[in-house]
């Protein structure tokens, strides 16, 4: 049963990952489409875009901070093998919708920042309320560990 209790540890690192990966890739996208636009201008490229795009790796870190979080519990009480599995399951799921949500509205803060050079505060804001929801799955979840 410690084996399936693994998986669970597995399944929150992975998933959230995933997430983390996806909203990268849409938020470096639209940073860099900012960026051209600011070369065609001949403005120069805000480097403070970069914090929209690598904003979703922090879901990747959360998954492995809870990833040890399930291997700690599952080798203590090997019979809740199922429970661990539930909680990899639903707690990287959540953290992997953050991230995706979170590079979406990174790849729409980099699009507005760049072409209009205002707002950062604002749309770091934004990004940081999609970041909350993975915080919450993940700390949330340690305490009903």
């Amino acid at each position: 049963m410690l084996n399936l209790g693994l998986l669970g540890a597995g399944l929150v690192m992975g998933i959230a990952a995933l997430g983390s990966g996806l909203g990268i890739g849409f938020a470096g996208q639209a940073t860099i489409g900012a960026w051209k636009k600011c070369y065609i201008a001949n403005k120069p490229a805000p480097m403070t875009l970069l914090a929209f795009a690598g904003a979703p790796l922090t879901q990747t870190f959360y998954g492995y901070i809870l990833m040890g979080q399930i291997k700690t519990a599952a080798a203590a009480n090997p019979d809740n093998a199922w429970l661990y599995v539930g909680f990899g399951l639903a707690s990287g799921f959540a953290m992997a919708f953050s991230a995706i949500a979170q590079g979406k509205a990174g790849a729409a803060a980099a699009d507005a920042q760049g072409e209009t050079g205002k707002g950062f505060a604002q749309y770091i804001a934004v990004v940081g309320i999609a970041e909350t929801v993975a915080l919450f799955a993940m700390v949330l979840s340690m305490t009903s560990l």
